[in-house]
């Protein structure tokens, strides 16, 4: 797969993401957090589950315990980051909850230094804190009273970030991104069940009340967008990923817009302007320097 195919992919993610937070804000109202993310995940990979069993037909890899730990790291990351999203939305906005969910791009370039001793290319430190005041000036420039919610999906974009570092490291290790993804919606579908069964007691008149928001989040959201995240990832580095992903914030605020009737300061425009400038820069610089190093002629003396 081509780089600009990759990267549309993980500008589609953000497309669903960003209109995700409308409806995972909604279900709230009927259901609690473990209840929701259960039943979306359980569903999400159901409907990827086909597709992931073609792929492990078509590419009989043998997995090794290697393996097993990155798919089984992922799994985990992805139930922890999903929970505590989803659990501090009960009580926090949705502008202050896309502001912070898009701290993961600070994250995701240091954490893969630590883990991996991933250098990225030094655009990066640029990009990430160019988007990172593009969300800020998205949501208004600045943030309402802080609040328990609002520190949850601060821990919630330490678990995105790992979740966005894995995944990339899963999906190249195995050459089975979709297989690797359907493994975490199932995984964290049933462990999200369960400890909703003991938490909170959910009941099926909840969930059917809000069915609406777990039919997009299922499907939209969790099957499709996680599943090209897993595929584009392959072909983009984590940092310059967690740029072009950090565009979810300006597709919420979007659909803020459009359902909700929100309207966005004039200076939200100009966040959405650096959101996207970053990245551009991110996607551009890197092989138009790549080209004009190899062109220039060497001396030979």
């Amino acid at each position: 797969m081509s780089r600009p195919v990759a990267t549309a992919l993980l500008l589609l993610c953000t497309i669903f993401w960003g209109f995700a937070f409308i409806a995972q804000k909604s279900a709230m109202d009927s259901m609690g957090p473990l209840t929701f993310t259960g039943v979306r995940y359980l569903i999400g990979g159901l409907l990827v589950l086909p597709l992931a069993l073609y792929e492990r037909r078509r590419r009989p890899i043998h997995l090794t315990r290697r393996h097993w730990l990155l798919i089984g790291a992922v799994s985990f990351v992805f139930l922890m980051g999903s929970w505590l999203q989803q659990a501090g939305l009960a009580t926090t906005t949705v502008t202050n909850g896309g502001f912070l969910t898009g701290l993961y791009v600070f994250f995701v370039p240091l954490l893969g230094y630590i883990l991996f001793r991933t250098r990225p290319h030094p655009i990066i430190f640029i990009g990430v804190p160019l988007a990172l005041i593009g969300i800020y000036y998205l949501n208004g420039g600045g943030l309402d009273s802080f609040n328990s919610g609002d520190w949850l999906i601060v821990g919630s974009a330490v678990f995105w970030a790992l979740h966005v570092i894995l995944l990339g490291e899963a999906a190249r290790a195995t050459n089975l991104p979709i297989f690797v993804s359907a493994f975490s919606f199932l995984f964290g579908g049933i462990a999200a069940s369960g400890m909703a069964l003991g938490l909170e007691a959910p009941t099926l008149d909840a969930v059917m009340s809000g069915w609406i928001e777990i039919a997009y989040a299922a499907v939209l959201s969790t099957a499709v967008a996680f599943t090209f995240q897993a595929i584009g990832q392959q072909h983009v580095p984590p940092a310059n990923a967690a740029i072009i992903l950090s565009a979810e914030s300006l597709f919420a605020a979007l659909g803020g817009f459009l359902i909700l009737g929100e309207r966005l300061p004039v200076i939200g425009y100009a966040g959405a302007t650096l959101i996207f400038a970053a990245i551009l820069m991110v996607e551009a610089v890197p092989p138009l320097w790549a080209r004009r190093r190899t062109h220039i002629p060497r001396n030979t003396n």
